[in-house]
């Protein structure tokens, strides 16, 4: 299973630095870790993974020494529930617009007396065998970040905040860039303003910031502003990037 340490570093103040993975492959997954990554985000909603791929992906990730964390396709009982039971370290959960919608995140993520997660301990998760102290364990460990993708989520901050349980709030760029009518622009000046609230409401309630980005130069920025959990670029983009360069270098 996945050190208890990683929701523990967040916490503490540590700074995370991972990446989103829509490649169906563990060998990818764990490539991260090797690589010296903190963390991979498992991504159900924009790729084909499912929570049966995901499994061995998982396990790839916790052996090259990179916390799996999966990125459900809604904030759904059954979709967080199957996230967490196959053992990631934690997940990520899209379109959280509103307070109702953290606090039903909470209830799906975490286990009584924090919430309400259905239970079994014979899964992944629990070893497989269950144990008297499963449910504590999972609460402690288990990392549960929210996704603040629109105008109306940064509207409701201030509620969001306040809803315990919540680790991570955070910031999606481009889904930012779309509900402000400029789909894709996410350096443009009222993007980074709306993101750049965020991140002094989010300090101010002492919650983890964390956000995308697509290069260091942006994953510094956002550092530098107070975003402690990075997810820098996508499996897909970066392979393909160093294509080209190889094929460029080549051909010179």
């Amino acid at each position: 299973m996945e050190s208890p340490m990683f929701r523990e570093r967040l916490l503490n103040g540590d700074t995370v630095v991972g990446t989103f993975q829509l490649l169906d492959s563990p060998m990818a997954a764990e490539m991260t870790g090797v690589a010296g990554m903190d963390f991979t985000i498992l991504d159900q909603e924009h790729g084909p993974l499912t929570a049966e791929t995901s499994v061995a992906m998982c396990a790839a990730a916790q052996r090259g020494g990179a916390a799996p964390i999966v990125r459900v396709r809604n904030n759904s009982e059954s979709e967080i529930q199957r996230a967490l039971d196959i053992g990631a370290a934690g997940v990520e959960i899209p379109q959280v617009a509103t307070g109702e919608d953290a606090r039903a995140a909470v209830e799906h993520a975490r286990f009584d007396p924090q919430g309400a997660r259905g239970l079994s301990p014979y899964v992944r998760a629990g070893g497989y065998t269950g144990s008297a102290d499963y449910t504590d364990r999972q609460n402690e460990r288990t990392t549960v970040i929210v996704h603040i993708e629109g105008e109306r989520g940064v509207e409701n901050i201030d509620d969001i905040v306040t809803v315990d349980g919540i680790d991570v709030l955070f910031l999606g760029p481009y889904d930012i860039s779309q509900s402000l009518g400029i789909p894709g622009q996410v350096h443009d000046e009222r993007v980074e303003s709306l993101m750049a609230e965020v991140c002094d409401r989010a300090d101010a309630a002492g919650k983890v910031l964390g956000t995308f980005a697509d290069d260091p130069a942006m994953a510094r920025r956002w550092i530098d502003a107070g975003a402690q959990y990075v997810a820098v670029g996508v499996d897909g983009a970066i392979l393909t990037h160093a294509f080209e360069d190889l094929v460029e270098g080549v051909r010179q």
